[in-house]
This record gives C-alpha cells, sequence and structure tokens, in this order.
C-alpha cells in the first residue's frame, strides 16, 4: 500500500509540471492570435474613420459654408478634423488634410480665387497617416499607411457669392 501511494504522489507531481508547461505552449499563440486581432481591428478602425471623415468634409465642402473666421478650405479641413476622432489632431494632422478643385469636364486641377465655385469638383483627401503595429512579435512589419478620398460636385451658393479660399 504504501508503494501505491508513493508511486500515484510521484505521478501527481509529474501531472501538475505537465499542466504548466502545456499552459505556457497554449498560452502563447492564444494571446499572439489575441493582439493580432486587436491590432487588425484597430487598422480597420482607424481606415474607416477616414473615410467616414473625408466624406463629411465632401457634404460640408459642397454647400459652400464657412466657419466663422476661417477660409472655405480651413473650415473644410476642420470639418475632417472634427470627425477624424483625434487622429488627426493638431497642425500635424491638419498638414495631413488636403482639398483640391477639378474641373467636371476636363478633370484639371483648378487653382485661384474662384476655384471653389459651384459646378467644379472637390476632392478631401487624407494622405500620410500611418498606423504602427502593436502586436508584439510582428515588429518586422513597418507601418501601415493610410489614405482615404473623398469627392462630390460643388452646388451654386444660395446667396451667389463664392466664399474665399
Amino acid at each position: 500500500m504504501d508503494r501505491f501511494c508513493l508511486a500515484t504522489k510521484a505521478s501527481n507531481r509529474r501531472r501538475r509540471g505537465n499542466t504548466i508547461i502545456e499552459s505556457a505552449l497554449i498560452f502563447l499563440p492564444l494571446f499572439t492570435i489575441v493582439f493580432a486581432i486587436i491590432d487588425f481591428s484597430m487598422a480597420a478602425f482607424v481606415r474607416n474613420t477616414m473615410h467616414l471623415a473625408v466624406r463629411e468634409g465632401a457634404r460640408y465642402a459642397i454647400t459652400s459654408q464657412t466657419m466663422a473666421g476661417l477660409g472655405h478650405d480651413d473650415s473644410i479641413k476642420t470639418v475632417v478634423q472634427r470627425n477624424a476622432m483625434g487622429f488627426l489632431n493638431g497642425s500635424a494632422g491638419l498638414s495631413k488634410i488636403s482639398v483640391d478643385y477639378y474641373d467636371p469636364k476636363t478633370l484639371a486641377l483648378v487653382t485661384g480665387v474662384a476655384s471653389n465655385r459651384g459646378g467644379n469638383i472637390v476632392q478631401i483627401s487624407v494622405n500620410g497617416l500611418t498606423w504602427d503595429w502593436i502586436a508584439p512579435l510582428q515588429r518586422a512589419f513597418p507601418a501601415l499607411s493610410i489614405s482615404a478620398s473623398s469627392s462630390d460636385l460643388m452646388e451654386q451658393p444660395k446667396n451667389g457669392i463664392i466664399p474665399n479660399r
């Protein structure tokens, strides 16, 4: 009976050691997968947020509205920045937003004072935004570059006055 009890105790000790090793072998891949899911989800969230922000900027731009104390382009950039959920904060964020106007017949870039007149195409873009991966085992990958763009046809201003760019 004593031999049986001693053999059982030794066997239980080995099982506890095996459980710790097996747990360690399971948790490493499990946490890697969880971090990868979170990482890819955040990258998709940032991308979709930028698409929403530029679309809201285009919707604002076509109405020829301006905010108090700002020109048309700066007002559009402010709307995009407000809808970017903090990913485009500050002057560094503003520098990533561009507003361009195109002739609807030739699709040539229109510059100058009245380039934002009704009938032209407005294009709002976010370029140069990067997302650094957080997954601890995948540091070999470079940062993800995110860009978004939206365009629409400018409406005629209600009062007939083209706002300053």
